[in-house]
């Protein structure tokens, strides 16, 4: 009798220090990332960032001069969101802002046929970079609600992904709209957040 009562009780012990060990890590280590989403106006950038800080869709957006910065705490991960402007004058600072990044999220609105090869052309340019060799890239296919919408193959081929060595390339089809794979993207920034005490 005694000695079950031993074992019951270390036995209550050891979950307690397990509980407490477990609990104590989430607590001490936070996770953090910092991203800089980019691609050409109009693509859903700033819409994105919403989404994914408020859950909610604001048709009336409007679009980003220059660079906005803001904070998204989802769970212990706090992910920093530089959103940057798409038109032709603010392109020459993307590169800056993509400087030790934990992952740059490519914005393409997928629906806009008549400005996919001029997106190519920008996102190749900037990923030629040296500074940038190895930095993870997101690439989101927005706005699928809309029925002239390219397919994932379709715009993986177009943006030419295939031919982007050396770095982890992923690609999703969203819709900020009606949030479509929104949980989806945060799932995949959560997984390439960084650990810090």
């Amino acid at each position: 009798m005694a000695r079950n009562y031993i074992s019951s009780h270390s036995w209550i012990i050891g979950l307690c220090i397990h509980s407490f060990t477990k609990g104590s890590y989430f607590l001490f280590f936070k996770q953090e990332m910092e991203l800089s989403l980019i691609g050409l106006q109009n693509a859903g950038k700033t819409s994105l960032v919403n989404v994914i800080a408020t859950g909610g869709y604001n048709e009336d957006m409007i679009p980003t001069v220059g660079f906005n910065m803001r904070k998204v705490t989802k769970g212990n991960v706090t992910i920093k969101l530089w959103d940057l402007g798409g038109q032709p004058r603010f392109r020459s600072m993307w590169e800056w802002y993509c400087h030790g990044v934990s992952a740059i999220v490519y914005v393409v609105d997928a629906a806009d046929k008549d400005n996919i090869l001029i997106s190519k052309n920008e996102l190749h340019d900037l990923l030629s970079k040296p500074a940038l060799n190895g930095i993870p890239l997101l690439v989101l296919g927005n706005k699928i609600d809309r029925p002239e919408c390219l397919s994932k193959h379709a715009l993986t081929d177009q943006l030419g992904l295939e031919n982007l060595p050396d770095r982890e390339v992923c690609c999703f089809m969203i819709s900020c709209k009606t949030s479509s794979n929104i949980d989806v993207v945060i799932d995949w920034l959560v997984k390439h957040s960084k650990t810090k005490s």
